[in-house]
């Protein structure tokens, strides 16, 4: 049993979740000090802190040292940053054991193609949604806990629309995501309509910079968003 996860999921049913970004341990510690009940590990601030830009090169192992850490000083659920897996279907079955082995309470992969560019920036390209569907199903069939939370992110918005954006996040969602993740969407109107499209548990990026404008949690909660990552 993962129980920070089983606290996640608990917490989810009282409301929308607010979770700030944290890429070490001190970070997590402050998030905790401050009252929030979990935390986020983004592969972007984390690799940026690392020296690194947010194209994916962060790798597996620092990425499972920053979890332990950030897990162990907060205290908290932690949601974390897949990227797109670390690799082909093996290395995805071998990233959602170690990520909950380290201490995360739930983690989110994508369906860009590597090298991956951050959700709020232009050019993005994508995998086909049945490649997406079956990093998915590996994902779900070698969580440990039942617990963990399966985060599928898409990108669509950005490449093909939101049309095509809600049609992945249904599919990802019978593929066996347990929350889906709508990346750059552009106004609160979009949110709703995602939300109202592809019903069931979902996360919101309440990112610093890019495409979404500032939306607070009330607001995204109103909108049927369980969870708000603050990068």
């Amino acid at each position: 049993m993962n129980v920070k996860a089983s606290n996640l999921r608990a917490a989810m049913k009282q409301g929308v979740v607010m979770c700030p970004g944290a890429w070490n341990g001190l970070v997590g510690a402050a998030v905790a000090n401050t009252g929030f009940q979990a935390c986020y590990i983004s592969g972007g601030a984390t690799a940026n802190a690392s020296g690194y830009p947010d194209i994916g090169l962060i790798t597996l192992t620092e990425m499972c040292r920053t979890i332990k850490e950030v897990s162990h000083a907060s205290k908290l659920p932690v949601i974390v940053d897949a990227d797109t897996g670390y690799g082909e279907i093996d290395c995805l079955a071998r990233t959602i054991v170690e990520y909950e082995r380290n201490g995360a309470a739930g983690m989110h992969i994508e369906d860009q193609e590597f090298p991956k560019r951050c959700g709020h920036l232009d050019g993005k390209t994508l995998i086909s949604q049945l490649a997406m569907e079956q990093k998915i199903k590996t994902a779900s069939e070698n969580k440990v806990s039942e617990d963990f939370v399966l985060i599928a992110r898409t990108d669509a918005r950005g490449v093909d629309g939101l049309d095509a954006a809600i049609t992945r996040g249904n599919a990802y969602r019978d593929a066996g995501a347990d929350m889906v993740f709508p990346e750059g969407l552009r106004n609160e109107e979009e949110f709703a309509e995602f939300s109202e499209n592809c019903p069931g548990l979902l996360l919101a990026n309440m990112t610093e910079f890019g495409k979404t404008p500032h939306i607070t949690a009330k607001q995204f909660g109103g909108m049927g968003y369980n969870l708000v990552i603050y990068p």
